[in-house]
């Protein structure tokens, strides 16, 4: 069976499913790959084959952002910043003292902004929902923020991929799975480019923190 014969057979529901549901267990405060989601199945949608619709892409990830960052504030906000330290404890790689702190300074600096800039930032993507709750931010701008910032986000990406994927079928006619490919390696590049600024964030952070103690000794 051939690349393309494969993706005809893949239902456009079970696309939408997985879109929203990968973006809303991310947006929840699960370290998952909702943006390589995003892009391949607007990548997929490109396709004149396949009866995906870059809309409907655009709507499940806007939808799963949305509620998974609503349920993640939820949580925020009954258990506090001890969800954190609980969370760090068990997963020091993605919600360790570093990681939070970072992410605090960003929501003390930019305050709601935070919130809608987080849907385009990898850390704050996980950390926004829980994090806003966590501090007590206001629900309505919460919602406002959190809601425009996914559609943007959403609707934004799945565009630009989608137009992108349009061109590459164009010029790669019967290799254009080719992108797909592509689009997915570009992803992870970008996703593992995000994770070594974050960690220089964070180490730059801390030494800032242990500079500031031995100042106060």
């Amino acid at each position: 069976m051939t690349v393309d014969a494969l993706l005809q057979t893949i239902p456009p529901i079970a696309v939408y499913l997985v879109v929203g549901v990968v973006i809303g267990l991310e947006s929840l405060g699960i370290p998952l790959p909702g943006e390589i989601a995003l892009v391949s199945a607007a990548l997929l949608a490109s396709r004149h084959t396949l009866d995906i619709s870059p809309v409907g892409v655009a709507t499940a990830a806007t939808i799963g952002a949305i509620v998974g960052d609503t349920i993640g504030y939820s949580i925020g906000h009954r258990y506090g910043m001890g969800l954190f330290e609980r969370l760090g404890r068990r997963f020091p790689k993605h919600f360790g003292p570093g990681h939070v702190a970072l992410a605090k300074q960003l929501f003390t600096r930019w305050g709601v902004w935070a919130v809608f800039f987080g849907r385009f930032i990898a850390l704050l993507r996980i950390f926004a929902g829980p994090l806003a709750g966590a501090l007590k931010m206001p629900y309505r701008q919460f919602l406002a923020a959190n809601a425009t910032g996914a559609i943007f986000w959403a609707g934004g990406t799945t565009a630009v991929v989608y137009y992108l994927g349009l061109a590459a079928e164009k010029w790669l006619s019967r290799f254009s799975w080719v992108a797909l490919v592509l689009a997915v390696v570009v992803g992870v590049v970008f996703t593992l480019v995000m994770k070594e600024r974050t960690a220089k964030a964070i180490a730059a952070l801390e030494d800032e923190h242990d500079w500031d103690t031995l100042r106060r000794i």
